[in-house]
């Protein structure tokens, strides 16, 4: 019997995120921490580990599209937590704790491993295709949205 794949449309595309998402909020779970937490987290590391609050809050809402305001309330979850902290050197600024650290690595390792297997044996120009067609889809979709 031969199968044919579905073309990629909004929903084989939310299939596949919500299907990764929940494996990665089962990782996030067992650590105490949500998918907005994480998302934060990152965002502070790929900023050199200090980042402006605004700036921060900024980032994330963008990434989530949610209000900034819920951000903020994450970064204040994530510092009550002791996973970030305000930056010794500017008050403004936010930066992971020692805590806050531990927690991405571990997280990170243990979704990398999930992702290795989700992605395996999938060709290199395949991959290079939907990554040129979702990056594609996205900037649309925030055009989309900025004129909304």
């Amino acid at each position: 019997m031969t199968t044919t794949a579905p073309t990629a449309n909004g929903r084989v595309i939310a299939l596949a995120h919500y299907a990764a998402r929940a494996l990665l909020e089962g990782v996030l779970v067992r650590h105490g921490a949500t998918f907005q937490h994480s998302v934060t987290l990152r965002a502070v590391v790929v900023a050199g580990e200090s980042i402006g609050r605004d700036e921060l809050a900024a980032d994330v809402a963008g990434s989530l599209k949610t209000d900034v305001s819920v951000v903020r309330d994450v970064v204040g979850e994530l510092t009550v937590a002791k996973l970030l902290e305000e930056d010794a050197a500017d008050a403004s600024r936010v930066r992971l704790t020692d805590a806050g650290r531990d927690l991405y690595e571990s997280t990170t390792a243990e979704t990398a491993e999930i992702s290795a297997r989700l992605y395996a044996g999938i060709p290199a120009e395949d991959l290079a295709v939907a990554g040129r067609v979702l990056t594609l889809v996205t900037e649309r979709a925030n055009a989309e949205l900025a004129g909304a």
